[in-house]
């Protein structure tokens, strides 16, 4: 009886409270319980690529100032960008969630095997990405991305072949500069594009795990485009159509991996990596650039849609490769256009640059993408 009483002496805006209290409490603990119960992104569908950027402290994935190999055109902090924010995003797919990275983890499952990313300047802007992981992981520096060795490129196929190696645990990570993937060939007429040529495939036979990309070239014209005339099926033209001309090159590439792919290897294919040149794609008419970008859009849509060469991309994978599983497509295109805020803009070296990522920053997520999809694979 006296506790009855005791409760019913208690003023009701107190007991008011206490239960507001108690609910906010429990829908707290609620949703963290409903983070903890999502299953770890297996690789298996495209459940990675769908969600959204969310505010972490615990981010960036590494320290930038502990790693000595991040180049000058991608090191945003060393080249004055004051606003840090970019770095504080973590990317947080809907149905799971990723692995954090672990370095020492990474290359053990790879020991003894020759990484390569094969591609244009976005190829090497991840390949520096990972190296970086990984030193910064292991505080081992060795091969032409570290510090003093940096620069110390072999040269192969006519294209340029940069190497790190991990010495304690067998395992190199390289990057060959392929603008195209097919061939440029000299010619007595000039510089071809040959659409129907891979020399540099010997070279990728010899590689475990391969990372493919290309796309950023395709469209250069004048003084910029390293060719004079394009080649298909034996024919030689000025120019043609370039979407169609990215598909038929694209084709060969899959020709190569049906028939001439190292079995044993693992291959992905890098997603079409977005620009942010027009402000129209993310609610902002008029904006020409990402120059004064800090923070990535809100929510999973992005008001530009899917670029026509991410269709194209995906439309040889599924119908050109065979089987499509074959090759795993880091389709990191959606993801990275909520990232307006995570170019280099005016703290680079490529002038107003929306077309690179700093490092560290988004790309850091690609390679985590990679990390997780590899866990699946080895």
């Amino acid at each position: 009886m006296k506790l009855i009483r005791y409760v019913a002496d208690i003023p009701f805006v107190f007991i008011f409270v206490f239960l507001s209290v108690s609910v906010s409490v429990s829908v707290i603990r609620n949703t963290d319980a409903a983070v903890k119960q999502k299953q770890p992104c297996n690789g298996g569908s495209d459940d990675v690529y769908k969600g959204e950027w969310v505010y972490d402290e615990s981010y960036p994935i590494f320290d930038s100032s502990k790693c000595k190999s991040i180049r000058r055109e991608f090191s945003c902090l060393r080249n004055g960008r004051s606003d840090r924010n970019y770095l504080n995003y973590r990317w947080q797919p809907s149905s799971c969630t990723l692995p954090k990275f672990d370095g020492i983890d990474f290359l053990r499952r790879l020991k003894g095997k020759k990484v390569l990313f094969v591609g244009d300047s976005v190829s090497d802007n991840q390949w520096q990405s990972l190296v970086c992981m990984l030193q910064v992981a292991t505080g081992e520096y060795s091969g032409a991305a570290a510090g003093e060795y940096f620069g110390a490129a072999a040269v192969t196929g006519g294209n340029s072949t940069s190497t790190v190696r991990f010495q304690k645990y067998g395992v190199s990570i390289s990057m060959l500069l392929s603008h195209y993937l097919v061939d440029i060939e000299n010619r007595k007429a000039g510089r071809v594009l040959n659409l129907d040529s891979i020399k540099d495939g010997e070279i990728w036979e010899q590689y475990d795990v391969v990372i493919f990309n290309t796309w950023l070239w395709w469209y250069r014209s004048g003084p910029k485009q390293p060719w004079d005339y394009i080649e298909y099926e034996g024919k030689i033209t000025k120019d043609m159509d370039r979407m169609e001309a990215f598909r038929k090159a694209l084709t060969t590439w899959a020709k190569w991996v049906n028939s001439k792919a190292n079995p044993k290897a693992i291959y992905f294919f890098q997603g079409i990596s977005p620009m942010h040149y027009r402000g129209e794609d993310w609610n902002k008419p008029g904006v020409k650039n990402c120059a004064n970008e800090t923070t990535p859009l809100k929510g999973s849509l992005y008001r530009g849609g899917e670029p026509l060469a991410s269709k194209v991309l995906k439309d040889v994978l599924n119908t050109q490769v065979s089987p499509p599983s074959r090759v795993h497509l880091l389709d990191i295109t959606t993801l990275s256009q909520l990232r307006k805020d995570g170019h280099p803009g005016t703290h680079g070296t490529f002038g107003m640059d929306c077309t690179h990522w700093c490092i560290a920053g988004v790309i850091d997520t690609w390679n985590l993408i990679l990390y997780s999809q590899l866990i699946r694979a080895i």
